[in-house]
């Protein structure tokens, strides 16, 4: 729909700069809200390392008694499990660390 009458126009033009006025006063996020978020983010990365461990340390035990040889495959997946945790917090991290550095350069272009 185009707008061709010059007092539409202007009616238009007030509408979006009270829309403006409104978004320029909404507040920012609640710091707890935000702290919330990071905590949350730290008890995940957490959860991530520890399960690689116990998957690792699965994998190797049952290795282990299947081939009756205790402590090398244990020990061996617990390792690979600790990295594969460690990978795995890594690759959230640098979602994260992405995800925030998007939402600053959007809060950057709308100021």
């Amino acid at each position: 729909m185009r707008v061709t009458d010059p007092e539409d126009k202007e009616r238009l033009r007030q509408l979006e700069e009270r829309i403006e006025a409104v978004k320029k006063t909404q507040a920012p996020k609640d710091h707890m809200e935000e702290h919330y978020s990071q905590a949350q983010l730290a008890w995940r990365m957490v959860i991530e390392l520890v399960a690689g461990l116990l998957i690792g340390f699965g994998v190797g035990l049952g290795l282990d008694t299947l081939f009756g040889t205790k402590p090398i495959f244990l020990i061996l997946f617990i390792f690979l499990g600790f990295a594969a945790g460690v990978n795995v917090m890594i690759r959230s991290a640098k979602e994260i660390q992405a995800k925030q550095l998007a939402e600053q350069a959007e809060k950057d272009e709308r100021d």
